[in-house]
């Protein structure tokens, strides 16, 4: 049963919701994880447009982002006794959903495990779904983790990157 398993991330509390069920899964499986952060032209842009005061080296900032976001994810995967390694994706090459199915299979992953906000109507239409993209491209099994109410309409609320990026600034 599912021994390979691809959790992307991006900082959110509904990232996080994902992972624990991920980490769960992989536990009672004896599976392991493999973390993924994809850094795209719109967490950049954001980047730049959310900071454009500072003088940073912006994809520098969003690299070290992404890698301590995968590092606590790991440990928090290490803390449950589950196996995790971990890949930043800061190319720019294809949108977040297609560099998640394209890692999936290099890998090879037997399932990808990502949380999603669930989001309907003008949110949906407006703000796109990647967990749907995936969905519908992945050619192996998608356990969407659908976080409570609360934490979607947190992430929902307040303003992050979608890399998590600056979050902790």
């Amino acid at each position: 049963m599912y021994q390979r398993i691809l959790v992307p991330v991006d900082g959110s509390a509904t990232s996080a919701h994902g992972l624990g069920e991920a980490i769960r899964l992989a536990r009672s499986t004896g599976g392991r994880l493999r973390l993924m952060h994809v850094i795209d032209e719109l967490s950049f842009a954001l980047a730049m447009d959310a900071y454009a005061g500072r003088s940073d080296d912006w994809l520098e900032t969003l690299r070290n982002a992404g890698a301590a976001l995968l590092e606590a994810g790991k440990s928090k995967a290490a803390a449950a006794g589950v196996t995790a390694d971990a890949v930043l994706c800061d190319s720019f090459r294809g949108a977040v959903a297609d560099r998640v199915t394209a890692e999936a299979a290099a890998w090879p992953a037997d399932l990808i495990v990502l949380g999603t906000h669930g989001r309907r109507g003008l949110g949906r239409m407006v703000m796109g779904s990647s967990a749907e993209h995936i969905l519908r491209t992945a050619s192996i099994p998608v356990l969407l983790v659908r976080a409570p109410e609360a934490h979607a309409r947190a992430d929902a609320e307040r303003f992050t990157l979608p890399a998590g990026a600056l979050a902790s600034e």
